[in-house]
């Protein structure tokens, strides 16, 4: 009898597993409106957002113009949520909160659509324009619900994905100096600098200017290295007067002494054609 009972409880969770799916395929196929919707809200309510997602996905366009369409449509782009169907999910959303505008679940859901968003927002080394849609979708939920309670979290996911478009922004100029194009670096970094004059990147792409310009000018023809080194004198000056305590501050005084001795030893150029 010992050995017999494993497989006698193995036989009766199959057959209530069996009996259980056999249950939700017939819901699936059963045209009764009414009790495949309220199966949908039980699965939901516990939490099962497969089933409720697949019932109610079969549901909303059945439901129009009755007075359950409205939760069975929040519901469903909820249940994509859950799953993590975030492109689905904030498409489901903004097509809730377009229908239903003055719905209690219009607040959440105009939330929901700009966090799919963020969600689904890719890692900074990748192509951004998700990021960019769901920095659109955030301000337009803060402009709409100033006052909700979602604010503080809206608030936090703008600034993250702000930090990402900074993260982006810095390393694309950084990677014109790792490269070696050294006038475009000066003129992305400065161009970093003006787009996020808050960052944190901005006391090293500051030095990267100095040692970008100070490259170029080594490195180039004769007639325009005075300019260029004095070029160099004046973007270190502007970085120690803004960075005196920055751990670049030594080598960035090499490359000034030097710059000044450079200046001081060639002479004045004749206007030349560009190189």
């Amino acid at each position: 009898m010992h050995t017999f009972r494993p497989t006698l409880f193995v036989l009766l969770l199959s057959t209530l597993l069996l009996g259980a799916c056999t249950g939700y395929q017939k819901l699936l196929k059963s045209n009764d409106v009414n009790k495949k919707y309220e199966a949908a809200i039980q699965f939901y309510e516990k939490g099962d957002y497969f089933k409720a997602g697949t019932l109610l996905e079969d549901l909303v366009p059945l439901l129009k113009g009755r007075p359950e369409a409205e939760k069975a449509q929040f519901y469903f782009a909820n249940t994509n949520f859950q799953q993590r169907n975030y492109t689905l999910s904030s498409y489901y959303f903004k097509s809730f909160a377009d229908t239903y505008p003055n719905s209690t679940y219009a607040e959440e859901a105009s939330f929901l659509q700009a966090k799919s968003l963020f969600r689904d927002s890719p890692e900074w080394e990748l192509d951004q324009t998700n990021t960019y849609s769901a920095l659109e979708a955030i301000q337009d939920f803060l402009n709409r619900y100033p006052s909700s309670n979602f604010r503080p979290e809206a608030e936090n996911m703008s600034q993250e994905l702000q930090k990402k478009l900074e993260l982006k922004a810095y390393q694309g100029a950084k990677l014109y100096y790792n490269l070696r194009y050294y006038q475009s670096a000066v003129v992305a970094l400065g161009g970093f600098q003006q787009q996020f004059p808050a960052s944190a990147f901005n006391e090293e792409a500051e030095f990267l200017k100095v040692s970008a310009q100070y490259d170029l000018a080594r490195e180039s023809v004769q007639e325009k290295q005075r300019e260029r080194y004095q070029e160099v004198v004046a973007f270190y000056q502007h970085f120690i007067d803004t960075y005196p305590q920055s751990r670049h501050l030594k080598e960035a005084e090499r490359m000034y002494t030097d710059s000044q001795a450079q200046v001081a030893k060639l002479k004045p150029s004749e206007p030349t054609a560009a190189n």
